[in-house]
């Protein structure tokens, strides 16, 4: 019988969770559990390091426990994690095809949008 801890979905996953490379060394706690809510697919973690937060992909996620999150990075590959970024946010842009052309007319008739990346 072993003393391992017991595997848990990501979604059991709490945060203060140590978040550890593959060879087992801690380089954070998990901060928060990020999920895709339409498809409720698993997308990644937020990890809180000595040098800030940093996000880990989904696929760097290897075993979650009851007692830690095991990623399959190495600790240099840790130390190089980037911040987590917000996800783009697109609008529609009303101007567009407002013109008199061709291209703006069937633009209007046929409902063809334009969407513009918001900084």
């Amino acid at each position: 019988m072993t003393d391992e801890p017991d595997p848990i979905a990501y979604t059991a996953l709490e945060p203060g969770t140590p978040v550890q490379s593959s060879d087992g060394q801690q380089f954070g706690t998990v901060a928060a559990v990020l999920v895709v809510e339409e498809v409720s697919v698993f997308d990644g973690i937020v990890v809180e390091t000595p040098r800030g937060t940093r996000f880990v992909d989904a696929d760097h996620v290897g075993t979650i426990t009851t007692a830690y999150v095991r990623t399959s990075l190495t600790a240099d590959d840790a130390a190089q994690l980037p911040e987590p970024d917000d996800s783009p946010v697109y609008r529609a842009d009303a101007t567009d095809d407002t013109g008199s052309s061709l291209a703006d007319r069937f633009g209007r008739m046929f409902g063809r949008g334009t969407w513009k990346r918001e900084q």
